[in-house]
Formats: C-alpha cells, structure tokens, sequence
C-alpha cells in the first residue's frame, strides 16, 4: 500500500511550531512553555507512532522508511530561530526525537530487539555515553525503544537514576513515543 507523501507529517506543520516558539517569549522554568515544546516533541512522536502502526497494519516497509526519514529531515534540520535560548530548547527537543526516529526505523527493518530489558539497555547505553561511545549509546537506546513500540512500558523515573546526558534526552524521546503509542491524541498545531 502507498501512502500520499507528507500524510503522516508535514514541513508546514513543523514550521508552523516554530513559528508559534518566535513568537512565544520561552522560559524553561514557566510550566506553559514547558508544555509548548512537550506538545511539539509528542506531535512529531504521534506522527512516528502513526507510521509504526500503519506498518503492523499494512503499510509497506519501504513506504515507512521513506516517510520517516522525509519526517526526520524535516524535524531534525537547522533551524532558524534568531532567539539564543529558544534555539537551544528547540534542539533539546530535536535532540530527543533522535531516538523516536532511530527506534521507529530499527523496528521497521529488524523487529524487536530482546537481547536485553529496557532497563538493562539504557544502563548500558548510559554506561557507553560515559566512554563517549555515542553510536553504540543510541543503538541501546534505540533497541529500548524497539521495545517500548513493542508494547513493554518504559518507567520514566528510570531517568532519576542516571546523570544527565545524551541517553536521559533520548530516553525522554522515548517516553513521548510511549504515550503516543498508548493513546494519541492530537495535538492542535
């Protein structure tokens, strides 16, 4: 089955969002900015969870592949937000959607990975971060959320355990897919 491009996510949907941060004045610290870019991370998530589905139901892999990497393009591309900390929030969000993408892809063209528990897998990828070994610290995190997509709950207050990092922003990713898997709902753009 083929599927319209820019069915699942746009670029003028992403765009939209940045345009909605310009012009917000965002404090990290204010609650309603806080869930301004929660609302833009779990957006893109629900997308993703959208594709996932779609595969377990009929959509062809290649067709998934496709639309999330023109999804990932869109949404992990340079962003021109002149505003120094809004920038930076933006790619703190981006930079936990890493593994949402990374997992959607992984479970998309090899399955579940179970050679570990989701909480087996991020001590590991934590532990691999601490060696700066960033690539096999995201394909733990990504086997993780392979798991997640699964349907194995990812317990959030994992987080509390491990110092801040890499692997806590893409496990946060992570959380978003969770819900968006669990119950989408849609989030006004």
């Amino acid at each position: 089955m083929s599927t319209p491009a820019g069915e699942f996510y746009t670029a003028e949907r992403w765009q939209n969002w940045l345009d909605r941060l310009r012009d917000a004045e965002l404090d990290p610290e204010d609650e309603s900015s806080a869930r301004l870019l929660l609302n833009l991370q779990d957006d893109v998530a629900i997308a993703v969870a959208k594709i996932v589905r779609a595969v377990d139901d009929d959509l062809d892999d290649e067709d998934a592949l496709t639309e999330l990497r023109t999804i990932r393009d869109i949404v992990l591309g340079p962003v021109d937000i002149e505003d120094e900390e809004t920038a930076m929030l933006v790619d703190g969000v981006q930079t936990s959607l890493v593994a949402v993408f990374f997992s959607a892809e992984q479970y998309i063209v090899d399955g579940v990975a179970d050679d570990d528990d989701v909480p087996s897998c991020l001590e590991q990828a934590v532990a691999a971060e601490a060696e700066e070994a960033f690539d096999e610290a995201l394909q733990l995190t990504g086997n993780a959320g392979t798991q997640v997509i699964d349907g194995t709950e990812l317990d959030i207050t994992l987080l509390d355990e491990f110092e801040y990092g890499l692997v806590t922003e893409w496990t946060n990713g992570l959380d978003s897919l969770q819900s968006a898997l669990s119950g989408p709902e849609v989030i006004e753009e």
